[in-house]
């Protein structure tokens, strides 16, 4: 059946086609500029209008619709030409086996001879044959090795995912996947490109790499095919009369031999026959013979030009010879972009006392007539660039004409600026915005390269290095974020600045779930803040990375040596001094040591004797008032100093020891103080962290006092932060629960899939946290009159909780309403029969009102004999949750209406 019968619209075909590639929500939302809610909207549209149970089988019926009209996935992967591709039938059909028998294959050859051109036609011959697409990566503008998988991931229109880096992210989206993937322009960044493709062809065994470079990658299994000038008979003749004929003037044919002359004089190289066929309007063949006739001109090669580039250099000394001087000087200062750029940016660069901007501007029209620019389409507005062995010959240039050092001095307070506009603008989660750090990103990295080795320049490399750690961050490039504030640390002399950038770095960590980078980042911080005599920092520094070994435990690869975290609180108070920052985070670390039993250190010798003194002694008698105590005492200190990431760490501590005591109705009033307190802070990296922690706990505290709707409405603001559009798992995961225990069937079937996507593309991660998340999709589908899912979701519980010993509460909860609702109350008591006090208090969590109120449901049903007390007893401990309570009731009436047995 027709997608038009099943009145399937033009978007949603788009969003079909792209869930038939498997992409996750986040990934078809990025590449189609819309929001996730948004594209779950339409899956779940278009599981109904296909008449399919789930994404999976979405997914499978995807190509019975026919390829998407109008700019689908596969028609963007690669872009199109402005001019023909013409000849090299031989070589084209050459590299296309090349590329059909080995997984990696490079095409080599020297700037200019064509490599791009002819990699591009391959590649687009073999699309259909790669499910998953061809991919174009442009490296050009790439300047630090490092960011080659950025690149790449940037091309699959791919973010970063929490705990994984952006190279990993690649070959998790990729896994099991056909795929082409065109990289061109590899040669300046092979230490980054190499050891990427290595690991990418490791982990996804069907994606194959097609590599355009000047030389070889030296990666296994490379196949190398030199890629050689246009043949002198016909192939290089044919180009150049193709743009003699684009440009008006067709060459007649009786000046063929002319046109052979001047193509051999060229060495077939594609971009030197390109170069001269452009001049054919102002110079004529007479002309061009003339200017190549000068054998001075011609093989001026410079010392670093090498036999099999020389030719090359000589074509572009003839092109810089017919040049005004104005115009040689815009193109040597343009040289300095690394990505494309606008008129207004080349003026802002390449504008001086001696250059007038406006000459700039018109400078960029000529050169773009004469090819030595090109012009690139940009939603954003026409834009420029020169092409790599251009660009490359220019910067010679402008190192020759002594202006090197000035034009990227202008170019670096350019970047300066630029980031400065975007850091202020208070529109950064727009589409508009993305696209503007997007168009300027590459130049600030490679402004950022030049100055950063330049010792007198270290105050403005580090300025730089902030400003974009900042703006990618906002970006949700949170592995560079990452880096970029450790380059900013290690770029300066001042303690205090080198702290800070730790300190930011450390909060990055925390948002990527990596706890040990976190730890160490603070612990650093607070030895250099010790080092230079600012106690009251250090005692900080040190303190909250006591705090992240309790609050981030789980996200720890190898756990803290024990005493490690207790020695460090125990630095920290002898630092701390009056200070009332310190004094909070000193507190806090030690609510951490009491409020989170199962991370205390083995080894508490740095806890104080009073504190010793009572652990040994009964834990109700001593160790929950002592951790309500600390609670309250962190949350007064943290409201004495005003900061506000302090007053959040506090509560959450608070929250925390409620929780732990059974008081949830006051964890619930707590969490919500602090999400209210984050909902007004800017969006930085201290801020995310408590944000995603603080709406996590609401919605999970709400769900534990039965306020489903205040807890929805939480879970639905996790969704939708930018900070976890990669980890939907995580994102949907308080959503799937609420859903599910209202009943939405549909919302839940909708962020199920986005969960299941995003943990598969994790690597299906053991995650206790997870785990109730996927109970409730096996909940939900039987209700909904759907049971085929259920093993598979149980199975995918199972991986996520492992052998957690708080997997009973939830559980038992969820199976009870599946049991009650199928009439089999004996078994639902059965899954029940344990005595919640008996339970640990971390077990049952949120989950005792539910427990104990579905018990009492449970035992009337059944006919238990001492129904009435379990009834007695659920109305006691559930008084206030207006869902326990009404389970509670709807048991008592349902007693009564049976004669009170």
């Amino acid at each position: 059946m027709s997608k038009s019968k099943l009145g399937i619209s033009d978007r949603e075909a788009e969003v079909l086609a792209l869930v038939g590639q498997h992409r996750s929500n986040a990934e078809i939302a990025a590449q189609l500029f819309i929001s996730v809610r948004t594209v779950e909207t339409h899956v779940s549209a278009l599981l109904r209008k296909v008449g399919v149970a789930d994404r999976r089988a979405l997914a499978g019926r995807a190509a019975e619709f026919g390829p998407i009209e109008d700019g689908g996935a596969q028609a963007a992967a690669l872009p199109v030409p402005l001019t023909s591709f013409v000849g090299r039938e031989r070589e084209r059909a050459a590299l296309r086996d090349a590329v059909r028998a080995h997984r990696q294959v490079t095409a080599l050859g020297p700037g200019g001879v064509g490599k791009t051109r002819l990699a591009l036609a391959v590649a687009a011959d073999l699309a259909t044959e790669f499910t998953g697409g061809a991919w174009f990566v442009d490296l050009v503008p790439v300047t630090d090795p490092a960011m080659a998988g950025a690149a790449v991931a940037r091309a699959l229109r791919l973010g970063e995912q929490q705990g994984r880096g952006l190279d990993e992210s690649v070959s998790a989206a990729l896994g099991e996947r056909r795929v082409l993937l065109l990289l061109d322009n590899c040669e300046h960044l092979r230490d980054g490109v190499a050891p990427f493709i290595e690991h990418l062809l490791a982990q996804c065994p069907n994606v194959t790499v097609l590599a355009t470079s000047r030389a070889r990658l030296m990666v296994p299994f490379e196949q190398v095919f030199t890629v050689p000038p246009l043949s002198l008979g016909e192939d290089a003749v044919a180009l150049f009369l193709d743009r003699a004929a684009a440009l008006g003037w067709p060459v007649d044919a009786e000046q063929s031999a002319r046109v052979h002359e001047i193509c051999g004089r060229l060495d077939g190289l594609a971009l030197a026959i390109e170069l001269a066929a452009a001049r054919l309007p102002t110079l004529g063949l007479d002309g061009l013979s003339a200017s190549l006739a000068d054998p001075l001109r011609l093989l001026v090669g410079g010392r670093r030009a090498d036999e099999r580039h020389r030719s090359v250099r000589a074509m572009l000394d003839w092109s810089q010879a017919l040049l005004t001087a104005e115009d040689r000087c815009v193109l040597r200062r343009v040289a300095v972009f690394a990505a494309p750029f606008t008129a207004a940016d080349a003026m802002a660069v390449a504008g001086s006392a001696e250059l007038d901007p406006i000459a700039v501007a018109d400078g960029l029209a000529r050169l773009t007539e004469q090819s030595l620019l090109t012009m690139v389409p940009s939603p954003r507005g026409t834009r420029y660039r020169a092409l790599e062995t251009i660009r490359q010959y220019e910067r010679e240039a402008l190192a020759a004409a002594g202006e090197l050092d000035e034009v990227l001095a202008r170019h670096l307070h350019w970047c300066s600026t630029i980031a400065d506009q975007l850091i202020t603008d208070p529109a950064s989660a727009t589409r508009d915005w993305q696209r503007a750090f997007d168009a300027v990103a590459d130049d600030m990295r490679a402004a950022l390269a030049w100055v950063a080795a330049l010792p007198e320049r270290r105050a403005d490399a580090y300025d730089l290095a902030i400003s974009l750690a900042r703006l990618a961050f906002a970006r949700n490039l949170i592995g560079e974020s990452q880096r970029r504030y450790d380059e900013a640390a290690a770029l300066t002399d001042d303690p205090a600045a080198a702290a800070a950038a730790l300190r930011s770095a450390a909060e990055v960590a925390g948002c990527r779930m990596r706890g040990e980078d976190m730890y160490r980042r603070y612990r650093a911080a607070g030895e250099i803040a010790s080092s230079a005599g600012d106690s009251a920092s250090a005692a900080r520094d040190l303190a909250t990375a006591a705090i992240t070994a309790y609050r981030m435990s789980d996200t720890f690869a190898q756990p803290v040596a024990a005493g490690e975290a207790a020695a460090l609180l125990s630095a920290a108070r002898e630092l701390a001094g009056a200070d009332p920052a310190a004094l909070a985070a000193v507190a806090l670390a030690e609510c951490g040591v009491l409020a989170d039993p199962g991370d205390r250190p083995d080894t508490p010798a740095a806890i104080t004797s009073a504190d010793t003194a009572a652990a040994t002694l009964p834990e109700s008698e001593t160790t929950v008032p002592v951790a309500i105590s600390r609670a309250r005492r962190a949350v007064d200190l943290a409201d004495r100093t005003g900061d506000p990431f302090a007053r959040s760490a506090a509560l959450d501590a608070l929250a925390a020891a409620q929780c732990w005591v059974g008081d949830i109705f006051a964890a619930a009033e707590t969490t919500q103080r602090r999400v209210a307190l984050l909902a007004a802070m800017p969006h930085t990296p201290a801020s995310a962290l408590e944000h995603v922690n603080a709406l996590s706990e609401a919605a999970e505290i709400g769900i534990g006092v039965g306020d489903l709707r205040g807890s929805h409405r939480w879970a639905e603001q996790l969704r939708d932060l930018p900070l976890l559009a990669e980890r939907g798992d995580f994102a949907t995961s308080a959503l799937l629960v609420v859903a599910a225990l209202a009943g939405h069937i549909d919302e839940v079937l909708t962020a199920s899939g986005r969960f299941i996507d995003a943990w598969e593309l994790s690597g299906r991660p053991y995650a206790p946290s997870l785990a109730p998340a996927a109970a409730g999709v096996v909940w939900a589908p039987v209700l909904g009159g759907d049971a085929a899912p259920r093993a598979e979701w149980l199975a995918i519980a199972d991986t996520l909780d492992g052998a957690s010993g708080h997997r009973f509460a939830y559980r038992a909860v969820f199976d009870a309403i599946v049991l009650l609702d199928r009439r089999q109350p004996e078994r639902a008591l059965a899954e029940l029969a344990s005595e919640p006090d008996a339970l640990d208090e971390r077990a049952l969590w949120i989950w005792r009102h539910w427990y104990v109120a579905l018990r009492a449901e449970a035992a009337v049903s059944a006919g238990h004999p001492d129904a009435r007390g379990f009834v007695a007893a659920a109305r006691t401990t559930v008084s206030g949750n207006p869902m326990a309570g009404a389970i509670v009731e709807r048991a008592a009436a349902l007693l009564e209406a049976d004669g009170g047995i």
